[in-house]
């Protein structure tokens, strides 16, 4: 019983998706620590345990508000609530609990990170979770919530954080990053996803159009990663790297241009998943060493 309950709890925060959201957020609390030339190991526990708490809980609710559609879903049915072994009450609470625990322990830190996770939890679990059905800008609206956790990183390095370019740009660079992860993930799951009146891809179906979409995103994304370099906070090293993975990204999402298959775009979703960490912790290697 034990064994399933955190088998299941795990399912309901999104346990990887969790992870990859503290890892960003972590990274950029190294590189605001290094600005200042030392690193609060404490802070960086507090924040870490905090923000795994504040996105366990916004998965959760995202999970206890689409419940009935992960029902029709061949990937989420087997989910704790819509399979039926967790209560929407049970998950609640728990979801409350981490919620409330994480923000208080976020709050710690200062307050501007204390309320960018609050408003995270907000974006994504009460705008994004039901425009899904409604709208394409649904993407859009996502991206801001996605790209929070470096914003709420940086800041909770910073006894009385500014925004600073550095901080607009890790913004920048992750919330164009989810216009051709969200639309590759889309692109594959769309069968899926239309069980449950999902519309995610720019035109809602897979076309020239979606696909022409996810190449100009990236085609944007180029640039914006290398704003570092503009900005005097990275080197040639994250330069090249960045280069050379926007390439290698486009390259794929040209080829879902031409083929317009699954197959093309898997690629372009598995490409996204190494190209966000890698672009990070090179700015961080090229941040510490520069």
């Amino acid at each position: 019983m034990e064994g399933s309950f955190f088998s299941d709890f795990k399912k309901l925060i999104k346990l990887r998706l969790t992870f990859l959201v503290v890892f960003s957020a972590s990274i950029a609390f190294l590189i605001g620590s290094r600005e200042q030339g030392q690193i609060n190991w404490l802070n960086w526990l507090i924040l870490t345990v905090g923000g795994f708490l504040v996105t366990g809980a916004a998965n959760g609710f995202n999970e206890i508000i689409e419940k009935d559609l992960d029902k029709l879903m061949a990937r989420t049915s087997d989910r704790p609530l819509p399979s039926g072994r967790m209560t929407t009450g049970q998950a609640l609470v728990l979801s409350l609990l981490m919620g409330i625990i994480g923000t208080l322990i976020l709050v710690r830190l200062n307050f501007l990170t204390g309320v960018l996770s609050v408003f995270s939890i907000f974006l994504y679990a009460f705008l994004y979770t039901p425009m899904k059905r409604k709208s394409p800008i649904a993407v859009f609206i996502g991206a801001f919530p996605g790209a929070l956790p470096p914003l709420i990183g940086y800041f909770a390095a910073f006894d009385r954080p500014v925004i600073t370019w550095v901080a607009i740009v890790l913004f920048l660079i992750q919330f164009v990053w989810q216009f051709p992860h969200f639309w590759a993930i889309a692109w594959v799951l769309d069968d899926d996803y239309k069980k449950a009146g999902f519309r995610l891809l720019p035109t809602r179906k897979r076309d020239k159009m979606s696909a022409i979409a996810i190449v100009l995103s990236v085609l944007i994304l180029i640039p914006v990663s290398l704003l570092p370099l503009v900005y005097g906070f990275g080197g040639y090293i994250l330069g090249a790297i960045s280069l050379i993975c926007g390439l290698a990204f486009l390259a794929y999402s040209i080829r879902l241009l031409i083929n317009l298959d699954i197959n093309s775009a898997q690629k372009v979703m598995f490409g996204s998943f190494f190209y966000l960490p890698i672009m990070q912790l090179s700015l961080l290697f090229d941040f510490i060493v520069k």
